[in-house]
């Protein structure tokens, strides 16, 4: 079982990551007593929501936000120390 495939999570962990921050979210609103610390479970399933609804929102417009594409990238931009100098 894969969670990053093709530079992004996998669609399954997506809606995981989405369930899993919706249920952190209505435990806490249902839940907790309400005080200022009810509010942190709130803000971390809502965290948690919204990195699976990205990874969503990424893999339709076909970006890899976990790709090591970069490294390819910062290597092309290397230069020779006997370039610089002339």
């Amino acid at each position: 079982m894969k969670i990053i495939e093709n530079g992004n999570l996998t669609w399954w962990f997506s809606v995981v990551l989405i369930i899993i921050g919706v249920a952190i979210m209505f435990a806490s609103f249902k839940y907790a007593p309400p005080s200022r610390w009810s509010v942190i479970p709130v803000l971390f399933g809502f965290g948690v929501a919204a990195v699976g609804g990205m990874a969503c929102r990424a893999r339709m417009m076909h970006l890899k936000p976990f790709d090591n594409s970069y490294k390819k990238a910062r290597k092309s931009y290397e230069t020779k120390a006997d370039e610089e100098d002339k």
